[in-house]
């Protein structure tokens, strides 16, 4: 049986990040008898909207997105078009991005403790598990791959909840834009060796990425990040892993051998699957018994941002919103 429901209204509050082709809005979503959600709107400019590359790969996103429902990853509720330009509904956030919780001990001059940092990571590998596996209404593989794991796509909410965003560049089956080979895809201080060769991509690479991120949790910095782009490439291809060790003492042995893993440039070399990485990260954090849980990276978020967590509103991005894939 078919029914047809009434258009569903958005009062756009805020902008909340804007770059050179998209934007992103709070929004409160409202139904009948004073229904209301609120609501993040990311939308194409209206001239990007018209370019069919653009549009492409917004409305691609969108589809990949719509049945991936996971505690990890923003949900995308709905794709629409007002006039020329098109949005995409998402799952509000309260919080911050990893950007923001890393410059805030950079600012401070202390280190993210060591058993929440590795916790952060493996929720993230959480939800990468979760997109990796799925598979279409066929039965088929989608073969995701996010490419564009880093600190901006990364949300922590005040709840303690660690959420993956942005697979605005991501490949899947029948679902991929920019054709490997052909360019880079992702940042380049977050790629992995295989992305910087512009090599075909398989769920390997996120993992790499989750390295790098979990290395900048610990030392405070990124690893591989150098002022020219093409010596950041080289550092990712080339440099010398360090023992992480010797730059942070509380670094033991068994999370550093989960490091140097999660950075083998070898793919074959490193964690196999997203299951297999966070086996050893919850084997980490909970092998005495005990460890971190969304309620105590809540208490510690509270520490280190206060009062601020009761007004935090979805920060994709900071300045420049890196929409640039649109």
């Amino acid at each position: 049986m078919k029914h047809i429901f009434n258009e569903v209204h958005y009062e756009l509050t805020r902008k909340i990040a804007e770059g050179g082709m998209g934007l992103v809005y709070e929004a409160t979503q409202k139904g009948i008898g004073g229904f209301r959600k609120i609501v993040a709107i990311k939308l194409i400019r209206e001239e990007y909207s018209a370019i069919e590359e653009f549009r492409n790969n917004f409305i691609g996103e969108a589809k990949l997105v719509a049945d991936l429902i996971h505690t990890n990853i923003v949900q995308t509720y709905h794709l629409g078009k007002i006039g020329e330009q098109y949005f995409m509904t998402m799952e509000f956030v309260t919080g911050w991005n990893l950007e923001e919780f890393l410059d805030r001990h950079v600012e401070t001059e202390q280190y993210i403790p060591a058993d929440l940092a590795v916790f952060i990571v493996s929720r993230i590998c959480r939800g990468l598990g979760y997109a990796h596996r799925k598979k279409d209404y066929q039965g088929r593989l989608l073969g995701i791959v996010h490419r564009d794991v880093n600190p901006k796509n990364i949300m922590i909410a005040k709840e303690g909840d660690v959420k993956l965003t942005d697979f605005g560049i991501a490949k899947a089956l029948d679902l991929m834009y920019n054709k490997e080979g052909d360019v880079i895809a992702g940042k380049d201080e977050y790629l992995s060796p295989e992305q910087a060769r512009c090599e075909v991509t398989d769920h390997r690479a996120d993992l790499f990425c989750c390295g790098i991120v979990m290395s900048e949790l610990l030392l405070g910095y990124n690893l591989f990040e150098a002022y020219e782009p093409e010596d950041t490439i080289r550092n990712i291809l080339e440099m010398k892993i360090p023992n992480f060790s010797d730059i942070r003492p509380d670094i033991d042995e068994p999370l550093d051998k989960i490091l140097q893993t999660s950075l083998k440039r070898a793919r074959e070399e490193r964690y196999q699957s997203s299951e297999e990485m966070l086996t050893e990260l919850e084997s980490f954090i909970y092998g005495d018994g005990y460890g971190p849980t969304n309620e105590k990276l809540a208490a510690y978020i509270y520490d280190v941002f206060g009062d601020d967590g009761e007004n935090a509103a979805l920060r994709w991005h900071r300045g420049e919103t890196g929409f640039a894939e649109y």
